[in-house]
């Protein structure tokens, strides 16, 4: 079992333009969807399409509009909140342009708080959880060591405590790579040049994110699963650090939802006692799957490419 954990989930409206965005100016839209979203949920959704026993904990109102767009197909445990989920607006152009903006989300009181991490101790704990997947920002009133005291309490009160892995940026990855001790973190390679403090270079990617990985990998992070967008990914381990690239062929129509995908894929191969080569290969083709279609639209298995995923060892 597979549980993850959407702290401010989302509802997610996509526009897709017939050209680039012209701003400040009057756009024809060619189309439009709206999909219950948010990382962790993302992450679930791509998981339960690939027969994954999986199991969504979010807050969510009954009375949200969010709850319909979510229906009943994806197993989850709701935490009652007042207030609805976020709207996001992501727009979408035909060269794969992607432009997002994010709303904050409704707040999280003490009481609504503290039940969101007993929600996820308890489904760790009934489930067997092979693997928690903490995902996503933070809203309002969570505070930027959230995910730090959900990992302290499923470590310290489930009899088997799954493994963690950590999707997020800013202030909460930092505090998780600090205090947490997480077995995965999942950033982009902006979000780990963000965390170090460092720039990336534009030559030579995957051996600069590589190094940068090595300095939390494994003192402070078990592992680091880093996407690199049309690069692929690069895996580091207490062992290796290994790089794939997107399969050939894949034509980015819209980058939203793929990292959440990659993650998914990780966490789908890692299920099946796969090793690190092939977990990473996962993870690339389930991102470079969902970056192929368009919207929010998330990577089913018959969704994936079918061109090899070269794995390479970083120095």
């Amino acid at each position: 079992m597979i549980v993850t954990l959407t702290a401010n989930p989302s509802l997610d409206r996509t526009v897709e333009l017939p050209g680039p965005l012209a701003v400040g100016e009057v756009q024809p839209a060619s189309g439009a969807r709206e999909d219950a979203a948010g990382k962790g949920i993302n992450v679930a959704r791509v998981l339960h399409a690939a027969g994954d026993a999986v199991r969504g904990v979010l807050p969510l109102s009954p009375a949200d509009p969010y709850a319909t767009a979510l229906g009943q197909g994806l197993p989850t445990v709701a935490v009652p909140v007042s207030g609805n989920a976020r709207a996001n607006i992501t727009l979408t152009d035909p060269a794969g342009t992607t432009t997002k903006i994010n709303l904050p989300g409704a707040a999280l009181d003490e009481p609504t708080r503290r039940a969101l991490i007993d929600a996820v101790v308890a489904v760790c704990a009934r489930d067997d959880a092979g693997w928690l997947a903490l995902c996503g920002s933070l809203p309002p009133g969570a505070g930027d060591d959230f995910y730090v005291d959900v990992i302290r309490a499923v470590r310290e009160r489930v009899a088997r405590p799954p493994l963690i892995a950590v999707d997020t940026s800013g202030a909460a990855l930092a505090r998780v790579v600090a205090g947490g001790r997480p077995d995965l973190i999942k950033p982009n390679e902006d979000e780990l040049a963000e965390l170090a403090g460092r720039a990336l270079p534009d030559a030579a990617l995957p051996e600069a994110v590589a190094l940068l990985a090595r300095e939390i990998v494994p003192g402070r992070v078990g592992a680091a699963l880093v996407t690199l967008g049309g690069a692929g990914a690069v895996l580091v381990t207490a062992d290796e650090a290994l790089h794939a690239p997107i399969p050939r062929g894949v034509a980015v129509r819209s980058t939203v939802g793929a990292g959440d995908s990659a993650l998914a894929g990780y966490l789908h191969a890692d299920a099946a006692g796969l090793p690190a080569a092939a977990r990473l290969v996962s993870a690339v083709r389930y991102g470079s799957a969902t970056a192929s279609l368009p919207g929010t639209q998330l990577a089913t298995p018959a969704d994936l490419p079918s061109g090899d995923v070269a794995v390479a060892a970083v120095p």
